[in-house]
């Protein structure tokens, strides 16, 4: 049997991980590939990779590590250079700008220094401007909705920003008619495979799973599977989950996500999309 590894994070663990890992180690075993599940704390010393298998699942954001695998040859899902573009919604942002896909008009906050942060903020109110209010505001950085805020007026706007500081933050339009409510398409290679609409009944502008959002089986338009599989391509991405925004002039590109969690997506489809990526996987051993 072939042998590839599915590489996690040694210290980000939960349910929801484990169930992952068993969902493409046992889709994977039915592709004849034999799925071994290491850390990221197991390749401290660059010996580690003597024998490493030719590909690897990569289920971690430790681009680092991710750029010293494929160093040694190895091919992984998803490469180095995609999950940093992913992880980071300023350069994903970027990206979606170069390959002209819709997204919501974004500003991407000045740069500072750790030492110095933002000893005025006079620069807001060209961001008021352009976007007025109410306005999202997103930290690079950020999972699960987590780092993702809403300011209704410039006191809000100013707050955040002395709560959050010096960090990769961009500034929002807010899409008023996908308000709660977006769409996951989850992509793996050049095919969507599963998509659900998030709605959220707990009264948060935000429809992800963990902030209240209820999944629910999806049929994409051509247009909507068509701007999923632009994004994906955009980011590099050979599996990803996508989120749209119904905006009320067509679909908008929210963000592409790596390392996608599809639990949900899998409970509300009955589509297993770790059989899809394990397939690629196999075709590249």
């Amino acid at each position: 049997m072939k042998q590839a590894w599915l590489v996690v994070n040694a210290f980000l663990q939960g349910q929801s991980f484990a169930r992952m890992e068993t969902l493409l180690t046992n889709a994977a075993a039915q592709q004849g590939v034999s799925l071994i599940t290491k850390t990221n704390a197991e390749f401290i010393r660059e010996a580690s990779l003597n024998a490493a298998p030719h590909a690897a699942i990569f289920l971690d954001k430790d681009i680092k590590l991710a750029q010293r695998m494929e160093n040694k040859g190895m091919r992984l899902f998803n490469s180095a250079a995609a999950i940093a573009v992913c992880d980071d919604k300023t350069l994903s942002t970027l990206a979606f700008e170069h390959a002209g896909i819709p997204q919501p008009k974004t500003i991407l906050c000045p740069m500072t220094f750790p030492n110095i942060g933002y000893p005025t903020l006079d620069f807001l109110d060209e961001v008021a401007q352009v976007l007025g209010f109410p306005m999202v505001v997103k930290e690079g950085k950020g999972s699960f909705g987590q780092q993702v805020y809403l300011a209704h007026n410039m006191d809000e706007l100013t707050a955040l920003m002395q709560e959050i500081g010096p960090a990769d933050i961009l500034f929002q339009q807010f899409v008023a008619e996908s308000a709660g409510r977006d769409l996951r398409l989850y992509v793996v290679g050049d095919e969507v495979v599963a998509a659900i609409m998030r709605v959220n009944q707990k009264d948060d502008f935000r429809a992800n799973i963990e902030h209240g959002g209820i999944a629910f089986a999806h049929t994409p338009t051509q247009e909507e599977a068509s701007l999923a599989l632009a994004a994906s391509a955009a980011c590099g991405t050979d599996f990803a989950g996508v989120d749209l925004l119904l905006g009320k002039d067509g679909p908008l590109v929210c963000e592409v996500n790596s390392n996608a969690h599809f639990l949900g997506l899998m409970e509300a489809t009955g589509i297993n999309p770790a059989v899809h990526i394990t397939k690629l996987l196999k075709d590249a051993l």
